[in-house]
């Protein structure tokens, strides 16, 4: 009895409560917490930042005259010849790019974006990630205003080099993202939390696709410049609130309710122990779960991204709808997502709450139905034909079940490690964007010689996103964990501190469970 009384007390030793023990009666009763409100506007957030990497997919469609790039080049060759749809190329753009020009142009948002990942991990580590997050993104929105600028006067250039600015300014959001629900979301709220957060990227997708469709036809200035002035106002507007209504931590916001406060802190557990300890490099190197974590992302980031930036010049080019139609139709996949993302999500929590699944299991099901899913529809898609609702369908099935990977791998840092969780995914995010920005550009290479059927290309872009979807969830599946690591364990951090000040010549000081549990025990 007394063995297990001490074993108690160490449990809930200096206000902590370890993950796997939390007792859900200690959730404050509350209609509107603090950290929904801190949830809802890393929501908005992740919205704004996909509104402006998605805004030029549409745009750019608008921006090209596609009679001059057919009269330059020679005809397309159409399997489906005998269709009787419209062509509408009386909304024919200003520019004359080609198909491969278009795509370093939709890459070169994501080669800013890319280095700055792991910078910001570090920075938003050591000085705080509430700054960070909201200059960047105000960063990014300013720029939108000088994007229609850059393309009439600076041309090809001038264009990426703005697009490249704003990936710059982007580059915080998703290390930034995480470090903040790593210190705001406790471990039983993650799955919903988290997923809720990152759906902001389909609600950001489902909102700028056919809103710029609508703006590329009606809107002023010649259309499609109004995409980004629109945009760009929406953006500034979320920043300012941001940084005047959010703050880093709980500990830092001097109106949340002390019982929120606590149950958060007491929930995180380690989160005061050591406020920033250095980060274990050569630990996490030496991680299979960390990279277990990196394939699926850099899988995921590929796949996505060619449907992302390709899915609108497809639906024109092979579909044949048309501009106003396109940002609409073009929505419908990531509609789906952001809805089955939100359901998944519930689920998951429930998996685990329940116990009838490990974090493990849980991660590793949730995430399958994340990658296998859309790698089969792509397949599949490639072999619908001419069929243009079924391959819509079949496409808005595929990325709808994309969603799972919210409450898979995505959220999947922030078990392994709640203290090193942006650091972390600055690593995986930056290096899934390397593989994501060849996506563009691969996509644009393969559809531009237009003496081959248009069709048996596009089937080839498919079936590399498929490939690579399946090849990185499967990885997951064999090397993912969704247990805490060894090397974030802030018993460890108390332990080497003691023993950096000579506290190794006495066991009972060392602040590790077995010498406590000794202690007490002897008492």
């Amino acid at each position: 009895m007394g063995f297990r009384r001490s074993t108690l007390n160490h449990r809930h030793r200096d206000g902590h409560v370890l993950v796997w023990e939390q007792a859900p009666d200690q959730t404050p009763k509350r209609c509107f917490a603090t950290r929904y409100f801190v949830t809802f506007m890393l929501f908005l957030g992740m919205a704004n930042a996909y509104v402006m990497r998605t805004n030029m997919s549409v745009a750019i469609v608008a921006m090209v005259n596609h009679t001059a790039i057919k009269v330059n080049d020679e005809e397309t060759v159409d399997e489906c010849g005998d269709r009787d749809l419209p062509i509408d190329d009386s909304q024919d753009g200003e520019f004359v790019w080609s198909s491969s020009l278009q795509g370093y142009i939709l890459s070169s948002f994501f080669y800013g974006y890319v280095i700055t990942q792991i910078p910001f991990g570090i920075l938003a580590k050591k000085y705080g990630s509430l700054r960070f997050l909201g200059y960047g993104m105000l960063v990014n929105s300013v720029f939108a205003f000088v994007v229609p600028v850059a393309a009439r006067q600076g041309g090809v250039w001038g264009l990426c080099a703005v697009r490249f600015i704003q990936g710059l300014g982007e580059g915080p959001i998703v290390p930034c993202t995480h470090a903040m629900l790593a210190k705001w979301i406790p471990p039983n709220e993650r799955s919903r939390m988290g997923a809720a957060v990152y759906a902001g990227a389909q609600f950001g997708t489902i909102i700028s696709m056919p809103l710029s469709g609508l703006l590329a036809e009606y809107g002023f200035d010649g259309g499609w410049p109004s995409i980004f002035y629109v945009f760009g106002v929406v953006g500034t507007v979320w920043s300012i609130a941001f940084l005047i209504f959010v703050y880093e931590d709980p500990s830092a916001h001097p109106n949340i309710d002390e019982r929120e406060k606590k149950y958060i802190n007491d929930s995180l557990w380690g989160t005061d122990v050591v406020k920033s300890p250095p980060i274990p490099f050569k630990a996490i190197l030496k991680s299979m779960p960390f990279y277990a974590i990196l394939f699926a992302h850099m899988g995921h980031n590929y796949g996505y991204e060619t449907l992302m930036t390709e899915l609108p010049t497809y639906m024109k080019q092979v579909l044949r709808f048309s501009l106003k139609s396109n940002g609409l139709l073009s929505s419908l996949p990531y509609l789906a997502m952001w809805l089955f993302s939100m359901f998944i999500s519930v689920i998951a929590d429930w998996m685990i709450s329940s116990k009838r699944f490990s974090h493990t299991a849980t991660r590793k099901l949730i995430n399958s139905i994340g990658q296998y899913g859309p790698g089969i529809a792509l397949i599949a898609a490639s072999y619908t034909g001419c069929d243009r609702a079924l391959t819509l369908a079949i496409l808005t099935i595929g990325v709808g079940l994309n969603g799972g990977i919210y409450s898979g791998f995505k959220i999947n840092h922030l078990d392994l490690t709640p203290r090193f969780a942006g650091f972390l995914m600055a690593i995986t995010n930056c290096s899934a964007n390397l593989a994501g920005l060849l996506a563009p550009i691969a996509a644009g290479n393969l559809i531009s010689d237009h003496t081959k059927p248009i069709m048996g290309q596009w089937q080839i872009v498919f079936f590399i996103a498929a490939f690579v979807y399946i090849i990185c969830g499967t990885f997951y599946n064999i090397f993912g964990s969704g247990e805490r690591q060894f090397w974030d364990n802030p018993e460890g951090d108390e332990q080497k501190a003691a023993l950096s000040n000579g506290a190794n010549s006495s066991p009972a000081r060392l602040s590790t469970p077995q010498a406590i549990t000794a202690t007490e025990s002897r008492q």
